[in-house]
């Protein structure tokens, strides 16, 4: 868990606001209990309302923009998807001294990976990442906005080398240049952009009896190539459930997607590994984990 602010203009959130704005805006539930829940989230803060709701608020004005886009989407996704996605249940206005719009959603139940922890269904478990994966791919683009993640790999490459250069005594340099070398000598996705995730790493999903339980965060979801999902098999996975996972996504994850795929993990995981190294120690070691998996042995 993180503690203090991670952004320079992170918004102030506590209990005391989060009652104020539930009993301003929704007086059926102003009496109910408010409680903070420990997450190494970076984008939002959430809250449990009573037994079955959470409420979630943008600490910074990039993440506010997805509420929108969060309500208008998650309903239409939820029934073409395997697995249990954030229910919207009411949206917030700024207020009380907030500045941004915020969302109740369902409560979800199960706990999130930890991915120095080993799966207790790894197969199982890597399977259910692809049929999610898969599911999400086959909805109709038509009107979707433009996943966070939607720019191709080459626009990232003077930052990712800046930030390799800055990691020197953290990464394995070398062999962290290279594999970004051969992701962005991939060839390209050739078909039209499809519904992505954009974000399937540890505080972003649910595991219930080691298999896929939820899905919790969609503010990055939207249109692109479909390889920045596959950064779900270095954050989320084993070798021996990556291998299942690839197994299971068949033809679709060939030699060039899954090329794409460990170029997207790993500008993410260094940008992370960056940024966060001194204000949130969970997520940091998490990129770390990442970095290490991709430049190791067994990194498939």
């Amino acid at each position: 868990m993180s503690t203090g602010k991670m952004h320079a203009d992170e918004a102030d959130i506590d209990e005391a606001l989060v009652r104020r704005l539930v009993r301003a805006q929704f007086p059926a539930w102003g009496g109910l209990d408010v409680a903070r829940v420990d997450s190494a989230g970076t984008s939002n803060a959430m809250y449990r309302l009573g037994a079955d709701m959470v409420v979630r608020l943008p600490r910074v004005a990039g993440a506010a923009r997805d509420v929108e886009r969060e309500q208008a989407w998650l309903p239409r996704l939820a029934p073409a998807l395997p697995v249990a996605i954030p229910v919207p249940l009411g949206k917030g206005r700024p207020g009380e001294g907030y500045p941004y719009p915020w969302s109740v959603f369902r409560w979800l139940e199960g706990e999130t990976p930890d991915p120095d922890r080993e799966l207790a269904e790894p197969v199982l478990f890597g399977k259910d990442v692809a049929e999610f994966v898969t599911a999400l791919r086959a909805v109709d683009p038509a009107g979707a906005p433009a996943a966070y993640r939607s720019d191709p790999l080459a626009e990232r490459d003077d930052e990712t080398r800046a930030v390799l250069a800055a990691l020197g005594d953290v990464v394995d340099g070398p062999a962290a240049t290279a594999m970004w070398e051969t992701a962005l000598d991939a060839p390209a996705w050739p078909g039209p952009p499809v519904w992505v995730h954009g974000d399937l790493q540890p505080g972003n999903v649910l595991v219930e009896r080691g298999r896929l339980g939820a899905v919790i965060d969609f503010g990055c979801m939207g249109t692109g190539d479909p390889a920045v999902d596959l950064i779900s098999a270095w954050y989320l996975m084993d070798a021996e459930a990556r291998e299942a996972f690839r197994t299971a996504l068949g033809p679709a994850a060939d030699d060039a997607m899954w090329a794409r795929g460990r170029g997207w993990a790993l500008t993410i995981a260094l940008m992370e590994l960056s940024y966060y190294r001194r204000t949130n120690p969970v997520m940091a070691r998490i990129a770390r984990g990442v970095v290490a998996r991709l430049t190791g042995r067994g990194a498939g």
